[in-house]
């Protein structure tokens, strides 16, 4: 017998009965965890399904839904039990199928039909796209049962598709509410951090703590474009910002300069975990950073991590200090970001200036969905330098 260490979330979508379950929350509140342990539940208990779990782009995919996926199976002891075709991540189960996809490859999902659909992070997709996959819930179910579309999100936009299409319009929708109070597994210091948004940004704090919709307010940054590929032709010199973390992620964004653009550079997000100790990430470094003498500006705040990572061979250093004129660096720049960086991406559209009591913006951005952010500016920062110069706040 398999025992699943669950959250209440887990059995409230496990008990559903509506065609489309959206799980709205805040930060870690163990939505996506818990839809990822309901899928594998039913994968292992139900017959003849087809499982499809997805997010908008694959390295982001990679990196997070297969990578807990994986990580759910090893500590249940059932990996020898699933047979595996990595190449093409898929997964079969006696007459079961698992896929992992993305809209990298939504030309062989249109032509597919499946019994379950899971969005992580749905937020990333269009309204089109939602349309597109949820007519693809069409394989025959033997036991009855009904086919089924899981969305989980923050809901960072109250104007966002999902809201006003879905929540406001569609009928046969179950919305599964859940906050970090929800998850009894998260550490103290997280959840710390987590309530010390309450004295940063109410609105934050609405997202990220209470998971109720938000509003899009004294943005930061508006000096970058999404881009679907990069040039590589245009392609100059490079170097990395590097902001450490365990709870929360580790952030290794990489900056290309522009040769043909004055001021512009591509943003690549390599790296993006939580849970990683220095040597773990040391591993991922070496998969990663094929030059080792390229420059990697790392987080000041750590000292010992940077002197062991530059044990390990690779050309760290600390950061230069400075939050506003780390912003100010960055803003000198046309930031071309390819819409695989999808977590740098979710960061940057969301960070903006604390307010006071009144709800004016003052000089301090919210401390909390910031890594690749932080990660960018280390290195934007370091490398290029900055200008001596207030911000002006809008």
């Amino acid at each position: 017998m398999i025992q699943l260490k669950a959250t209440k979330v887990f059995y409230r979508n496990l008990n559903s009965k509506a065609k489309v379950v959206l799980n709205r929350g805040g930060a870690r509140s163990s939505k996506s965890y818990s839809i990822l342990q309901v899928l594998i539940y039913k994968f292992l208990t139900e017959e003849k399904k087809k499982f499809l779990i997805m997010r908008k782009t694959f390295p982001s995919l990679r990196i997070t839904t297969w990578y807990d996926f994986k990580k759910i199976i090893s500590e249940l002891g059932i990996e020898h039990k699933i047979k595996e075709e990595k190449k093409f991540f898929n997964y079969y189960y006696k007459d079961n199928f698992l896929h992992f996809g993305s809209l990298d490859d939504v030309e062989k999902i249109k032509s597919s039909s499946w019994n379950y659909i899971f969005l992580e992070e749905a937020t990333e997709f269009d309204y089109e796209e939602y349309v597109t996959l949820k007519l693809r819930l069409s394989a025959p179910s033997v036991d009855g049962k009904r086919n089924q579309m899981f969305l989980a999100f923050n809901p960072i936009d109250e104007n966002h598709w999902i809201k006003k299409k879905l929540i406001e319009k569609e009928t046969d929708i179950e919305e599964i509410h859940s906050t970090y109070l929800d998850n009894p597994f998260l550490d103290a210091d997280y959840k710390q951090q987590l309530e010390d948004l309450a004295n940063q940004d109410i609105n934050f704090y609405r997202i990220y703590v209470l998971g109720e919709w938000g509003k899009l307010e004294n943005l930061i940054f508006d000096n970058y474009e999404v881009i679907k590929t990069a040039n590589e032709d245009d392609f100059g010199d490079y170097f990395y910002g590097l902001d450490f973390g365990y709870t929360a992620p580790t952030a290794l964004i990489r900056v290309v300069e522009s040769k043909e653009r004055k001021n512009t550079v591509y943003v690549f997000e390599d790296l993006y975990r939580a849970s990683q100790t220095t040597s773990e990430l040391i591993e991922q470094l070496r998969n990663i950073v094929v030059d080792k003498s390229k420059p990697i500006y790392a987080d000041s705040a750590e000292p010992d991590r940077i002197k062991e990572i530059k044990q390990a061979g690779f050309n760290v250093k600390p950061a230069k200090k400075g939050i506003l004129e780390s912003i100010d660096a960055v803003k000198r720049f046309k930031l071309l970001i390819p819409e695989r960086s999808v977590n740098l991406l979710k960061e940057i559209r969301t960070y903006c200036w604390q307010v006071d009591k009144e709800g004016n913006p003052i000089d301090k951005p919210i401390n909390c969905i910031d890594h690749a952010v932080s990660a960018l500016r280390y290195a934007l920062h370091t490398h290029k330098g900055s200008r001596k110069l207030k911000i002006r706040m809008i």
